[in-house]
Order: C-alpha cells, then structure tokens, then sequence
C-alpha cells in the first residue's frame, strides 16, 4: 500500500491522459504442467490493430462511461480494477474514466489483463505514482498464468516469460526479440463464439492429464533454438518451422478441453488446415491461447495477401470469419497527455 494520500497531480478539468494498450497472441506454454516444478512460461506476440484505449480525467463526481456496445460490456469490471487501485494507494479523488474501446473479449487477445493495465497505468500516471506494471497486475489479480500481456505492455516484441512465481508474482520476463517488421500477421477471427476464461479455463487445465517431460522440453527447444533466433535475424523459415511444431504439441494436448480438435472454432480450423497444407513452414499458423482466434504468420505483406486470395479462391474462408492483416507491435502501451475530448 502506498501511504501519505494526496490530491491528483492534475487539477485542470480540462487535461485527460489516455493510455493505449496493444492486444497480444499468446502462442503456447513452454510447460503447462510444471514438469520441473514450475509451471506454465508462456510465447507471445503483441500486436497492432488491435488495442485497449482508457481516458481519464478529474471530475466531481465519479464518472465511468464507453464508447462502444463491448466496452460498455466492460464497466463492471473496469469499475472493480478501479475499487482496487483505490484501497491499494489511498487515492480516492473523484474522477472520471472512459473506455473509448476494448480488445475482443474471451477470444484470444488477453482483453482482461490489458483492460486492467490501461485501467491501473492511467492511474497511477494521473497521480504522478511510480508502480510498476507487474505490481499492478498483482494488484488486479492478473497473470497467474502468463506474464506475456504483462511484459508486453511496457515494451512490446516477441516475449517468452518464465512462468508465475510460487507466491503468485507475475512472470518474469526471460527473452525478448522484435519481430522484424517486414512481417506480417493474418488475424482470423470467428465472433460466434469465445474461448474458455476464468473459472472454466481452470477446470479444463485441471482435466487434462500432464504434459510429458519429453514435449515440455521439445518446446523449449524449438522456442530457444528456431523461434527467437528465426525471429532475431529474420529467418523466416526456422522461426515457422518452431511455431508449428510448439502449436501443434499444445494443440494435441488442449483437444480434449476443446471437443477433440486442435482449434476452437471448426471454421478457423477449416481454414488454418487448408494453409498449412498449401504453405507448409512458409507460414506460421496456430491458435491464440483458448481461441477462438487464429493466427497465420507470413514473411511479407505481399505473401500474406497471396494467401489470403488463394484461400478466397479455394473458399475455404468461412463467411462469418473476419480476416486482418496486423504488423507486430514492438513498442508497448501509449500514454498521452492531452485536452479533454
């Protein structure tokens, strides 16, 4: 807790900051069950095009308003991480909060922790308090399992973590490459339906049998071997050749928490499959966290666009999916200080 409450730095009603938190990928645990006693250590990627935007302001009264349908949807909580930030600083100020838009929730882009980053960052920015992100996200009950939207949102990249501590400390941050920026990220969405989250997502880890020692470190290798030096000096090839086969060790594992498949959403498969037989290791294809979100990596804009015809052509792109093509994100959340909108 921090001591000594005072009022905002900022008292002109007509100054906001606003914070700007990107979505992620989260592409596998490095050891879900914990075969050498720790568990989990996650592969991630954040992203653009995608992000959480949070405004705040001083008010005389509280205010909490949103922009859209899904940030509406988003109050409840956000007013929670709110209650939170409160009883830990001491700082209970009036103050006004809007959500001018959200990440897709339950689907993939690690909407709840970074809602609660934006949520705790503006903050702790709007009274001039030096907290750490990671202890925010302590505060906010966020990653007990993976520290990827954690690290991500202070500085961006391609990020593998080591796994929650014992004490439940978010995980540290053990390696960090950019992706090269040639790069491209076909995002495959399917709003129809929305991965395990919560209390679900606990009991589907708690059923699956442990993962075996020898899959565990098949991962590690391919991530310290071909995925982060593939993405360190642009090899495209060994760094697609790594995501495969870490999703598709994971995938098999998952399958039974998600009706016998590899993906949640059987259109995104539908697709994802086609890909994989047409391009081989010259795209990286896999599924973010509980989906139901697909990703397909390419090398450039150009070969992202060729597949995404073929698959048109092909018509193995389900009507109800929605495709964008997103860079990767090497820089972290934005924060801005500006006029009241």
């Amino acid at each position: 807790m921090i001591d000594s409450p005072s009022p905002p730095i900022h008292t002109d009603s007509l100054r906001a900051i606003s914070v700007r938190a990107p979505g992620r990928l989260h592409l596998g645990f490095l050891d879900p069950s914990g075969s050498l006693g720790r568990h989990f250590g996650s592969l991630g990627l954040m992203i653009d095009g995608f992000e959480t935007e949070v405004e705040i302001w001083s008010a005389r009264a509280d205010e909490l308003c949103a922009d859209t349908p899904a940030a509406r949807a988003e109050l409840d909580r956000t007013a929670a991480c709110v209650q939170c930030l409160r009883a830990r600083t001491g700082r209970h100020a009036p103050l006004g909060l809007r959500l001018r838009r959200v990440l897709p929730a339950h689907s993939g882009f690690g909407s709840g922790t970074q809602l609660a980053l934006a949520v705790g960052g503006a903050f702790v920015r709007w009274y001039g308090l030096d907290v750490p992100t990671a202890t925010i996200a302590h505060w906010l009950g966020r990653g007990q399992r993976s520290g990827i939207g954690i690290a991500g949102f202070d500085q961006g990249g391609l990020l593998v973590d080591g796994g929650p501590g014992a004490d439940g400390t978010p995980a540290p941050l053990i390696a960090r490459a950019a992706l090269p920026a040639s790069w491209r990220i076909i995002v495959v969405m399917d709003e129809r339906l929305r991965g395990l989250s919560g209390r679900d997502e606990r009991q589907a880890i708690a059923a699956l049998p442990p993962l075996p020692q020898t899959l565990a470190a098949d991962i590690c290798h391919q991530v310290l071997m071909r995925v982060l030096p593939g993405a360190a000096e642009a090899q495209f090839a060994a760094f697609a050749a790594g995501i495969n086969r870490v999703q598709r060790i994971l995938g098999e594992h998952f399958a039974p928490a998600q009706s016998g498949s590899r993906w949640t959403s059987p259109a995104i498969a539908r697709l994802m499959q086609w890909l994989q037989a047409s391009a081989a290791d010259a795209v990286a294809i896999g599924q973010s966290s509980w989906g139901p979100t697909g990703f397909a990596i390419t090398p450039s804009a150009a070969a992202a666009e060729a597949l995404v015809d073929a698959a048109r052509a092909a018509g193995v792109i389900d009507a109800a999916l929605g495709l964008r093509v997103v860079t990767g994100r090497n820089q972290g959340a934005v924060v801005d200080e500006h006029e009241l909108r």
